[in-house]
């Protein structure tokens, strides 16, 4: 079950990702509702999905704060 909320948190990111305000919110959202270790591979994805993207790089130091 975990697995699949990871996924969907995932997916919703990259959905939202058009605008950098509402993937803040959905990316707050989603560190209040992932076990830690989600959250590490979260980070991990992060990095890698924002590498191309310099708007959303700032959403990195949420992360980083837990």
């Amino acid at each position: 079950m975990p697995r699949m909320i990871y996924d969907y948190t995932k997916s919703v990111l990259e959905r939202v990702s058009f605008d950098p305000l509402l993937f803040m919110k959905e990316l707050k959202k989603a560190i209040k509702t992932l076990l830690p270790y989600e959250i590490e591979q979260l980070s991990k994805w992060l990095r890698y999905f924002t590498s191309e993207k310099p708007e959303l790089r700032q959403c990195l130091i949420l992360i980083n704060e837990n």
